[in-house]
């Protein structure tokens, strides 16, 4: 009831038919595309992306049973250059306008901070910096909107402006709209000094919060070490409970997009093989 797919800039970045090749004996329902980091060569000036090329790309991975599910353009839209900010504000939107062409309607981020290379900055945490954030994803949903696609954000704890389900729940009241939904990835959610409660409770508390509005989730695993989290690890080699996750995740959203994230490529169909087993033992 959940469909498996690849962060396809894991596999390396090859021109588009490589790229297709190499990912198809893993099987993948979908694939999360940024273009600049999978496909090389691939247009990556504003203004130089068109419908045309959109549909090759599609084209090529629907021919090996490939969706697109999430268009990656991950951006700084509280980048603390507002000449900066606006480029990739102009990027992103560029990529709502043709995300239809690429046969996806998602187009991801995260939500930035006040230091531009996103790391922490004690600003972050400030209201107004809550505010630009608005300010910038209300734009991004206008363009959304117009174009009948998706944008999709996803939370980083301690670090960016969207760092707990509260925040990610306040936000999504803040700018109601159904062209704003959320890519749910647990373990970016999980503060750097560890949960003080259960992993279930933890997931269950974002199900209530924002459960409607997933479009999509990435999984990978942790673990906590010296006292901090370690979240970068591929799913299956640490600590996260994927029975669990799953299990809530089969009764919220069957059929979401799970993609895999920091995946080894050497280590992706024993990874494959660990989540569809869980997947197969929640079911019953």
């Amino acid at each position: 009831m959940l469909q498996f797919g690849i962060r396809a800039h894991d596999i390396g970045t090859l021109p588009a038919e490589q790229l297709a090749d190499a990912l198809a004996p893993f099987a993948p329902a979908s694939i999360q595309l940024a273009l600049a980091k999978a496909i090389a060569d691939s247009p990556s000036k504003t203004g130089t992306l068109s419908p045309g090329y959109a549909r090759r790309i599609r084209t090529i991975f629907e021919k090996r049973g490939i969706g697109i599910s999430v268009l990656g353009c991950y951006i700084n839209p509280i980048h603390p250059d507002p000449d900066e900010r606006e480029k990739s504000l102009a990027r992103f939107e560029e990529h709502l306008r043709y995300a239809r062409d690429f046969g996806c309607a998602v187009v991801g981020t995260e939500t930035g901070s006040r230091k531009a290379n996103c790391s922490f900055h004690p600003d972050t945490e400030k209201k107004e910096t809550f505010n630009l954030l608005c300010d910038s994803v209300e734009r991004l949903v206008r363009t959304a909107e117009r174009s009948g696609s998706i944008v999709g954000i996803e939370a980083v704890a301690g670090i960016h402006a969207i760092s707990t389900i509260e925040k990610m729940g306040e936000l999504l009241a803040r700018i109601d709209s159904p062209n704003l939904q959320v890519i749910y990835d647990p373990v970016n959610l999980i503060p750097i000094a560890g949960l003080e409660e259960t992993q279930e409770s933890f997931f269950a508390r974002a199900f209530t919060t924002f459960g409607s509005r997933i479009v999509a989730v990435h999984a990978k695993d942790f673990r906590m070490v010296g006292g901090a989290k370690q979240g970068a690890l591929p799913a299956g080699t640490g600590d996260l409970d994927f029975r669990s996750l799953f299990a809530q995740l089969q009764r919220a959203k069957p059929y979401v997009d799970v993609l895999l994230e920091n995946g080894i490529p050497e280590k992706m169909h024993e990874t494959m093989v660990f989540v569809r087993r869980i997947e197969g033992e929640t079911l019953h």
